[in-house]
């Protein structure tokens, strides 16, 4: 049997795109919101089964891919996240780069040659990874417009990922994805699915007016850090948020806080634009912390450990 594991974001979606244009396959589909990172713990595997594993860490799934390596499943695995120890195996393949200019779509993008960089490009505006999107996008024709019509694309993708639960979300991951795989490109799904395309650009357009009424919980030179309402459309925008307020101030380091269903916060970090890195560092500080470089987040964190957290935030960016 064939898996293909996937984040439900905008990288991980056009990732898998890439790699289904090029090689398609009947595969089951494993997904789920943007903060879904352990997805490996959502299905089990028989010997010579083939699984791809699309933008999530693997030091959160180390311990399911051991296990799946040891049953004989085949892993391919891609991302641009903290991995920790790789394991060494002769069924594990790994692409894994963190280094803060790449996402998970552009290191697809490299692996296929090139294929459809219009998919990688529309991840990787997604993922905020804007200069390295752009670079890609300038060895291309493409006019002013269509780069606009791509880095909108990507960001209304990603911000579909985010919430608390799928009923929170506009779309399913795994339906999103089954919406625009096949499309050789992204402008052929706008043109065939351009109800969707409105959908999302609708949602993105009121939640963001809503987000960007608010004003910081705490600010200083070098942070801000925003406390959203318990709302679904507030989880929703929770991600694009932090991506808007780190391209709006290029040099501070901000943190977008989401009330949960646990009772406690979710914490997305966004680390400065002009020095994008420390982010992983400073979530995985705490225990449900993790991410990468430029971009990490904390899923648990108790109301009482607020102040603790933004100390430790200002001390690490100031």
């Amino acid at each position: 049997m064939r898996f293909d594991v996937f984040n439900g974001d905008a990288d991980g979606i056009c990732a898998l795109i890439q790699l289904r244009l090029d090689r398609p396959l009947a595969s089951r589909l494993i997904t789920g919101i943007k903060r879904d990172i352990q997805l490996l713990d959502k299905f089990t595997v028989n010997s010579d089964d083939r699984i791809t594993v699309l933008d999530i860490s693997l030091q959160k799934n180390s311990v399911r891919v051991d296990e799946f390596l040891s049953r004989g499943a085949h892993i391919f695995y891609v991302d641009h996240h903290q991995a920790g120890d790789i394991p060494k195996h002769p069924h594990l393949k790994t692409l894994i780069n963190t280094d803060s200019a790449i996402c998970t779509s552009l290191l697809v993008n490299q692996y296929l040659h090139g294929k459809y960089p219009l998919w990688a490009i529309t991840g990787a505006f997604g993922d905020n990874v804007n200069h390295s999107a752009e670079q890609l996008a300038a060895t291309l024709s493409l006019s002013r417009t269509q780069l606009e019509t791509l880095k909108n694309l990507g960001i209304y993708i990603n911000y579909n990922g985010y919430g608390g639960g799928i009923d929170d979300l506009h779309f399913a991951p795994d339906k999103l994805y089954r919406e625009m795989a096949g499309f050789q490109s992204p402008f052929d799904f706008i043109s065939g699915n351009h109800h969707i395309f409105t959908q999302l650009q609708q949602g993105y357009q009121e939640d963001m007016a809503n987000a960007q009424g608010l004003v910081p919980e705490y600010q200083s030179d070098a942070i801000a850090v925003f406390i959203l309402p318990d709302t679904a459309w507030a989880r929703r925008v929770s991600g694009v948020f932090g991506n808007f307020l780190a391209n709006l101030n290029s040099t501070r380091a901000h943190a977008v806080i989401t009330h949960n269903k646990d009772d406690d916060y979710q914490v997305g970090v966004r680390a400065p634009l002009s020095n994008k890195t420390g982010a992983d560092q400073l979530c995985s500080a705490f225990p449900t912390g993790g991410g990468r470089k430029a971009a990490a987040g904390i899923n648990h964190l108790p109301h009482d450990q607020l102040h603790t957290f933004i100390r430790k935030f200002e001390e690490f960016y100031s």
